[in-house]
């Protein structure tokens, strides 16, 4: 059980006063332009995502509502009510693994946020400045509960997206529709009874799901809060609570809590944006390979064998060692090395269903093999890569953290490309181009709902 200071101020009190107070003249220059950015990077891969499997499964699976009904599931064209567009949105956002990270909330902090808020955002009256606003509480909710429970929670089998992304969603919803103190604490306790998501399901189309459910189920809890409905006062911090059932072993650690509005998550934690669509435990080994077979000009004939040293953590998500499918593939660290080695770049291609066997791939993936280093921490994405020739030569590249991080960002001009990469998959340069600038100037869209018209 949760063990909780004596001078301990409950996580439902303290979150619900920052989520109702928080306003745009609150948030910093440097914390709009962070979530900005998580919005040019999200409805990007969203777009993206829209046409593959998990986003088309999910998007048949719900009703459409007329024209002049509903919200739009972006780049379909279509509409559906609130919660199903963040559903679809939110699920098509995530199923190409595309999308953003932070090692805040030990997960993905935007892809559950963003279609809830461009969902909510659409039926009222909203500005792109509410919906970075929002954002940013979503944000910091998310890491303000992970930090009592993470790593554990995550190594106790849940996969963070979807449970602190459930609470990120409703936080950020409740802040967009201006809830006051009191229903904002109510729709963070309803939000505390809807938190799922198992890391055993990684690998397939119930991965993205996570994400959709958690995006749909922050619009529940915040609207149903706005309508009058309730929840436990104590549904985080009390007895068999969120933090009871979700923490490790040793309960929460109330001390890790951050201390809001004085420190900001997005800046110090920060988020990572996605270099290679898969997962980010697999980046640092792709860029490693990159490196060495660049540096030492070594063909995919060249390769007599490859070990890759990683983490515990790591080794747990990435548990398809043949893939069949391109998503397999995604949480593969043979296939994603030998991919970073057969081709020429790792990009959406590589993880095709149809492109998963090519020969080249296959096999350099029969030399890979992957050994866990115990002396590492359990999420560490540090790995090293080594590399034998057939000439019998050996080498060897450390990468502590992959590319795009929080502290190493991607270029806003690397952002851009990779936005057009994904956007193009639904609309034409232009197209894509003219959503990406009003996206990476959010801030002075006067109207949310336009802005989604052209999506």
């Amino acid at each position: 059980m949760a063990t909780q200071p004596a001078n301990h101020r409950s996580s439902e009190a303290e979150l619900a006063s920052f989520v109702s107070a928080l306003s745009s003249d609150d948030c910093p220059t440097e914390e709009i332009r962070l979530a900005e950015r998580c919005f040019v990077d999200t409805v990007g891969v969203t777009l993206a995502g829209a046409a593959d499997d998990a986003g088309t499964t999910v998007a048949a699976s719900v009703g459409r509502t007329s024209a002049s009904d509903g919200v739009r599931l972006i780049g379909h064209g279509e509409r559906a009510s609130e919660t199903d567009a963040a559903l679809v949105n939110g699920t098509a956002g995530h199923g190409l693994d595309f999308d953003d990270v932070s090692s805040g909330m030990q997960g993905h902090p935007s892809v559950t946020m963003v279609p809830a808020l461009l969902a909510v955002g659409q039926a009222e009256s909203v500005t792109g400045r509410d919906l970075l606003t929002a954002f940013i509480a979503g944000f910091e909710t998310q890491c303000y509960l992970s930090g009592p429970i993470n790593p554990d929670h995550y190594e106790e089998g849940w996969h963070a997206t979807a449970t602190l992304g459930t609470f990120g969603a409703t936080a950020a919803v409740a802040n967009l529709l201006g809830l006051d103190e009191r229903k904002t604490r109510h729709a963070l306790s309803i939000a505390a009874s809807l938190p799922a998501g198992l890391k055993r399901n990684f690998g397939t189309t119930t991965k993205p799901i996570h994400a959709g459910a958690a995006a749909r189920s922050g619009v529940t809890a915040a609207r149903a809060a706005a309508e009058g409905a309730t929840g436990d006062a104590d549904a985080i911090d009390g007895e068999k609570g969120f933090f009871d059932l979700y923490s490790g072993p040793d309960g929460a650690e109330y001390g890790e809590r951050y201390a809001l509005d004085e420190r900001w998550a997005i800046r110090e934690k920060g988020v990572g944006v996605k270099k290679y669509p898969c997962c980010y435990f697999t980046h640092t080994g792709i860029a490693s390979a990159e490196i060495l077979t660049d540096e030492h000009d070594i063909s995919p004939g060249d390769v007599e064998a490859v070990e890759i040293v990683l983490s515990q953590g790591a080794a747990d998500a990435l548990h398809h060692v043949d893939p069949d499918t391109g998503l397999e593939g995604k949480f593969s660290i043979q296939y994603a090395v030998a991919s970073a080695i057969a081709r020429d770049r790792v990009g959406l291609a590589a993880f095709d269903d149809k492109n998963v066997d090519d020969e080249p791939v296959q096999a350099v993936r029969k030399r890979v093999t992957a050994v866990v280093d115990s002396d590492l921490r359990y999420g560490s994405h540090r790995s090293t890569v080594t590399i034998e020739t057939t000439d019998g030569n050996t080498y060897t590249n450390v990468l502590e953290e992959p590319p795009g991080t929080h502290g190493n960002p991607l270029s806003d001009e690397e952002l851009r490309e990779k936005f057009h990469m994904c956007a193009e998959r639904a609309f034409d340069r232009n197209r894509a181009e003219e959503i990406y600038k009003r996206l990476d100037d959010l801030r002075t869209e006067s109207d949310v709902a336009e802005l989604v018209r052209t999506m």
